[in-house]
């Protein structure tokens, strides 16, 4: 079997291992969708004026990024450590399967599911909120999206370096991510945060993301592409893959 037939076996095999998970499927299907809607209820029929966009606008690509991050470093960093710890890594490293297919597929499922998470979200913000789809700008969605994703799956394998047991694993990530959120103006729109507090966010690769990703999105951008931000993203994305080959461990910790 040849290195394409592998990888689309592995991957296939993830989609199945990650759709019959409940708990995999609640956090990175269905929270973001369910996050958009309570958003969207408390505050869709204001005006975020520093933008000058409304709130149902802004929360589908804000929300977006989330997906994004949760399908990719979220989901990667507790997937990989459960793995990790149980065995599974350690009897796969043991087995004729390359290395590089195992990551291959992991990685792909997670561009996968980001991508039907840009298309579930977007797609309700159309029908329920009235969002524009800027069809025009999905050059710069679709490159943004690529960018983020792929680095945010290095942030996930590097994550788990720090990660130290299988139950330490959802509260550290999200205790890592969590606070990024809010401060980076995906739960709270940026002209309501405090310009110190976004000179803070600024030097993680969240802000930077979910600004990209927001200017490739807003209808009112003139180019949408937004190259020093996902240069920033970038930087984090190479800064993570160094770590990730360095540290990634396929036998348990304990």
């Amino acid at each position: 079997m040849n290195g394409v037939a592998l990888v689309a076996h592995e991957f296939r095999y993830d989609q199945k291992q990650f759709w019959r998970n409940p708990a995999a499927v609640f956090f990175t299907v269905m929270f973001p969708v369910l996050l958009l809607v309570i958003f969207n209820l408390l505050f869709g029929n204001q005006t975020i004026e520093g933008l000058g966009v409304d709130v149902s606008t802004y929360y589908v690509p804000a929300i977006i990024t989330l997906a994004v991050i949760t399908a990719t470093a979220q989901t990667l960093a507790i997937s990989l450590t459960r793995d990790r710890e149980t065995g599974l890594l350690k009897r796969i490293r043991g087995t004729p399967l390359p290395a590089w297919v195992f990551i291959a597929g992991r990685v792909g499922n997670a561009l996968v599911v980001s991508v039907l998470m840009l298309i579930v979200l977007s797609l309700i913000g159309r029908v329920a909120y009235g969002v524009t789809i800027p069809t025009g700008q999905l050059g710069a969605v679709m490159l943004t999206l690529a960018v983020g994703a792929a680095s945010f799956c290095c942030i996930g394998f590097a994550l788990t370096a720090a990660i130290p047991s299988q139950e330490a694993a959802p509260p550290i990530v999200n205790a890592a991510l969590l606070p990024l959120y809010f401060i980076s103006g995906v739960f709270v729109p940026e002209d309501e945060i405090p310009s110190g507090v976004l000179r803070f966010a600024d030097a993680f690769p969240v802000r930077h993301f979910f600004e990209a990703f927001f200017s490739a999105w807003d209808p009112g951008s003139s180019g949408g592409l937004e190259l020093g931000q996902l240069a920033v993203v970038l930087a984090w994305g190479f800064a993570a893959l160094v770590v990730a080959l360095l540290t990634f461990r396929w036998e348990p910790r304990h």
